[in-house]
């Protein structure tokens, strides 16, 4: 069996502008990284304004596990499974980070013969929207302490400085550190630390910004620290926002590229869903809802997290409802919220299965109870699947009223996705969905908290913290108190506790703290112990790649 990088290296892609010119994009909206990546002119939206959007659909899973449920692959399998079919679709995706690519996720661009091409270039620099968002995020961290070095006419206390530095990579040694020393021509000593920069506060305002302007007017609202009298300081007092736009605008374009059966996609943004709100770009979905009848995209991690932020935060912004959810899960992952170790997945076991299903149907109640959406769930199918396992995963979703799909892409690209495909065209022709939030704007900061804890995570409620209920305190004083809650959470379980597997009961989730994110527009509520610096794995899976003297890339996946 080839793997991924082989298959995608195998793949004779179509130039972009070809990609282009079929959805109607005209030449001059093009600007060409090499000749199967473009970027997009965000003007052509302005003048897209009165056409009619297609319908979204939004692909998430149940709770990840090393045994791997192929959210990914699933969405641009069905891509290419609706284009087989003959609707018109196009997938929009969120960008990979360095950290995970070299760490112990591996890339973000699909798999098997379900994949985005060309594959290299995404998982690595890309179009280099990540590095710059690094690089504005960096300048207006050198403006905060250079403006203190200056003389710090607005006052700013060093001690509490919030804003951090970024570096697109898996780095713990950066976490915590001080920095400014060696005398006074080196600046002002203080504590600082890095972030990964896809949870850079600039990665999330970038992905929630419609155009230019509002890029601009959310970085003027970022707050950086506050002054030794307690008050906020915005990087618009710092007048940071037209250098750091500079910085962005290019990076504000949406990129297109391909996928292996020519389905055109935008790979745009990536936040962590873990840490920030896990979603592509705003205008890149609404670009894309311009361009095609059915648009695919996914929201990171499982349901309680990406999914739950797509729609409570980014569809609240952007006023998007989708028309159908997909939920990806597989036989073997949940086996192993059955208790299962990841070794013997491949053996039929029914009572580990029954044990560990409630994962799922607890994500699926969240996507049609909850949120009062359709849903289909996508069983991505192994060889080591048998038919008493997926007879009892399809018995057991029928009893929710939900339909189940046999997924196939990996192995068979968009023909193995083909009656996923139609499924969801089921669910969307019926247009059966009564999209509602988990919490209204008006409810209190830890009514919002709550809600999701109890809604969506199935808590009996939520411990806060004093320095989480001082803050709240402070927010609400502030005016920040009816932005939406982004949780950062650990995705491995529902609650906050990576051991707690399957469907847990009778927890509360502990609430540290929680931080404004201005700019982007979201209250942020620190659970667990959770870091915006990952570190990397014994055996990173950067050990493993290579490239040789004619430039081949091997050992990424």
């Amino acid at each position: 069996m080839k793997s991924d990088i082989e298959i995608a290296q195998g793949n004779q892609m179509k130039p972009i502008l070809e990609i282009a010119d079929k959805l109607g994009i005209e030449k001059s909206d093009v600007e060409l990284y090499g000749e199967y990546k473009a970027k997009i002119d965000y003007n052509m939206l302005s003048r897209r304004e009165t056409k009619a959007d297609g319908k979204l659909i939004l692909v998430t899973a149940i709770t990840p596990t090393p045994a791997g449920e192929g959210k990914t692959t699933t969405s641009v399998g069905l891509g290419d499974a609706l284009n087989r079919i003959g609707k018109n679709t196009m997938i929009a995706l969120r960008e990979p980070s360095l950290g995970p690519v070299f760490g112990i996720k591996g890339g973000a661009a699909g798999g098997g013969y379900a994949q985005v091409v060309p594959m290299e270039d995404i998982n690595l620099h890309f179009t280099g929207d990540i590095h710059a968002i690094g690089a504005a995020n960096n300048l207006l961290a050198a403006m905060i302490d250079n403006h203190i070095y200056q003389g710090n006419p607005l006052n700013i206390d060093p001690r509490r400085i919030t804003w951090k530095r970024c570096v697109d990579m898996n780095d713990r040694q950066l976490r915590f550190m001080v920095n400014g020393l060696n005398g006074r021509s080196n600046g002002t000593p203080r504590e600082d630390g890095f972030d990964i920069t896809v949870a850079s506060e600039i990665m999330a305002i970038l992905c929630l910004s419609n155009d230019l302007d509002d890029l601009k007017e959310r970085i003027n609202k970022i707050v950086v620290g506050y002054t030794y009298g307690n008050q906020p300081v915005t990087a618009g007092e710092l007048k940071a926002a037209g250098a750091l736009a500079a910085l962005l605008k290019d990076a504000l374009k949406p990129n297109l590229v391909q996928t292996l059966e020519h389905t055109p996609a935008f790979i745009h943004g990536g936040p962590f869903a873990n840490i920030a709100h896990g979603c592509n770009s705003l205008m890149a979905t609404k670009m894309a809802l311009k361009l095609a009848d059915y648009v695919v995209t996914e929201a990171g991690f499982g349901a309680d997290l990406g999914a739950e932020k797509f729609l409570d935060i980014k569809c609240r912004v952007g006023s998007l409802t989708p028309s159908a959810v997909v939920i990806v899960a597989t036989v073997r992952a949940l086996k192993h919220h059955g208790g299962v170790k990841k070794k013997d997945l491949g053996a039929e076991n029914l009572e580990a299965l029954a044990n560990g299903i409630p994962n799922l149907l607890k994500h699926i109640e969240n996507i049609t109870v909850n949120f009062g959406l359709p849903a289909v769930v996508a069983i991505n199918r192994f060889p080591t699947d048998s038919l008493k396992e997926l007879e009892f995963v399809e018995k057991k979703c029928k009893e929710l009223g939900v339909n189940i799909a046999l997924s196939e892409v990996w192995a068979k690209g968009g023909e193995g996705g083909e009656a996923l495909a139609r499924e969801v065209v089921t669910l969307v022709e019926a247009e059966n969905g009564n999209f509602r939030f988990t919490y209204s704007d008006e409810m209190s900061i830890k009514d919002k908290i709550t809600a999701i804890v109890t809604k969506i995570y199935g808590g009996d409620g939520v411990d806060f913290t004093t320095t989480a209920s001082r803050a709240i305190r402070k927010l609400k004083k502030m005016g920040f108190g009816n932005l939406p809650i982004c949780m950062a959470k650990t995705q491995y379980s529902l609650s906050d506790n990576p051991k707690k597997l399957c469907r847990p009961t009778g927890f509360t989730v502990g609430v540290r703290d929680v931080r404004v994110s201005a700019g982007a527009g979201f209250l942020v509520a620190l659970t667990g112990d959770i870091m915006t610096m990952p570190g990397l794995p014994k055996i990173p899976s950067a050990e493993s790649i290579d490239v040789d003297k004619t430039g081949k890339i091997s050992g990424l996946f």
